[in-house]
């Protein structure tokens, strides 16, 4: 289970209210709170404290809880989906804020793959201890700056240009390894299942011994 979090995120103010968001899906989902906890790899405790907005979720959460309900970040955040149009024009990516993490929608709503753009800072703030286990496949590619990516004993360094492409199910971290962080195009499946979906602290009681 994930450690109990810090002081809340200073960026908790630039994001939508989600609370309400992640209360209905749940109950939309006909989950208890300890069973949608128990699949994102949350404390029941934390999770209330994410339904009552007492928390701020980091994106790792958010995709987590995406996956638990089988759903996109862009619905728990309550972004007004846009029409089935296949293309996303740049004027239409809104930067938004997780965690220390930003991100760019770069794909449509609602469909069973979800594309973002995503901005990994360097240092504390970029959630590089927490390791994700989850059912279904992901993407990524660097378009900037260097990210470490550690995909269950082994540690990957990746310049601009290089790609990884692995089963969610390896335990795997993300972090940058660049002053100025590392920019990336990042795509993952939607895909909802009675496996446990893990998002592990370093701190966790299940922690995973990763380098």
């Amino acid at each position: 289970m994930s450690p109990e979090p810090g002081p809340p995120d200073p960026t908790a103010d630039e994001l939508p209210p989600v609370a309400p968001r992640l209360r209905a899906l749940r109950t939309r989902s006909g989950l208890t709170l300890e069973a949608a906890a128990a699949r994102a790899g949350l404390s029941p405790a934390h999770l209330s404290r994410l339904e009552t907005g007492q928390r701020t979720p980091s994106l790792p959460m958010l995709l987590a809880l995406a996956r638990t309900y089988g759903t996109t970040v862009s619905d728990l955040l309550g972004e007004v989906p846009q029409a089935a149009d296949p293309i996303v024009r740049a004027e239409r990516m809104e930067a938004q804020r997780a965690g220390g993490w930003r991100y760019w929608r770069a794909g449509g709503a609602g469909r069973a793959m979800q594309a973002l753009r995503l901005h990994v800072p360097y240092g504390p703030g970029g959630q590089g201890d927490l390791v994700r286990v989850h059912p279904g496949e992901e993407w990524l590619y660097v378009t900037g700056g260097r990210l470490r990516l550690v995909l269950g004993g082994t540690a990957h360094l990746l310049a601009p240009g290089d790609a990884a492409h692995f089963d969610s199910l390896t335990p795997h971290r993300i972090s940058a390894a660049s002053q100025g962080g590392a920019e990336l195009l990042f795509m993952h499946t939607l895909m909802q299942s009675g496996a446990a979906g893990l998002c592990l602290g370093d701190a966790g009681p299940n922690r995973r011994g990763h380098s």
